[in-house]
């Protein structure tokens, strides 16, 4: 936390993190163009940034974009504020929802959060059936080859899939590349959205990755926005503890 605070003590950072909330996904040569500053200097505060979790970066190709992350933020409001303030929250109600647009005309959120655990553990916690129905409210069904058929399926007994998608990448334990879709929508152009998940060891813990693009509007980002960090703190909880976290099942935006 004392990062976090350290970080948000600049006010060119501050003013990063406000370009970044403006517009997310941005590259380093984007956000010098609104920031009168030379790009040594603006790539030593995004530093900072970073290593405070404020914000994350994914590689697309050779740009390299930058998020903001709500991580920290959401931390100091559970701390600080929930408590004393509740009735006056809906004023930080973009802090759970922050991702723009990124290089398309779709929506993208990213999500990262660090866990105490192996990349091994965190992968089965992604892909097993039982795991994923503990803390999920679903199971996430398939071999989890490249190619394969995956189901998002309900734990009453009915089997209903309420999510289903194709397998994109596969490389365990570190990457899961996934496409997401209303199975009544199933084979319909401009339907599926995609899941990344990013897994990579972080000193003595895991840092894990999730990018949900090709959102169809603002509607689905928001979902999402909510959705997201209430099942990764489940998982979370589960992998560091052992015991997940009572919340309701979470489903893709359309459903």
């Amino acid at each position: 936390m004392d990062k976090v605070f350290k970080a948000l003590a600049d006010d060119t950072r501050r003013r990063l993190l406000d370009r970044l909330h403006e517009h997310n996904g941005q590259t380093l040569g984007e956000l010098c163009g609104r920031i009168d500053m030379t790009r040594q200097s603006v790539t030593q505060h995004l530093a900072v940034l970073e290593a405070a979790n404020l914000v994350s970066t994914v590689r697309r190709g050779r740009e390299k974009l930058h998020y903001l992350n709500p991580v920290p933020l959401h931390e100091i409001q559970e701390r600080w504020i929930d408590k004393f303030e509740r009735p006056r929250l809906s004023a930080l109600g973009a802090v759970k929802r922050q991702a723009e647009e990124a290089m398309t005309d779709k929506p993208t959120f990213v999500y990262v959060t660090y866990i105490r655990s192996t990349p091994e553990k965190v992968w089965g916690a992604l892909t097993d059936a039982d795991l994923t129905a503990s803390y999920w409210g679903h199971s996430n069904v398939s071999d989890w080859r490249r190619g394969s058929r995956w189901e998002h399926v309900r734990t009453d007994g009915s089997g209903i899939a309420d999510v289903v998608g194709t397998v994109v990448e596969s490389d365990p334990p570190t990457r899961l590349v996934t496409t997401w879709v209303d199975p009544q929508k199933e084979g319909q152009e401009d339907t599926y959205s995609r899941v990344t998940f990013d897994i990579t060891p972080h000193e003595d813990i895991v840092r894990l990755t999730v990018t949900h693009e090709d959102l169809w509007d603002e509607g689905a980002l928001s979902d999402v926005s909510g959705g997201w960090p209430a099942v990764l703190s489940n998982l979370k909880s589960l992998l560091e503890t052992g015991s997940p976290l009572p919340q309701e099942p979470w489903l893709v935006p359309g459903h």
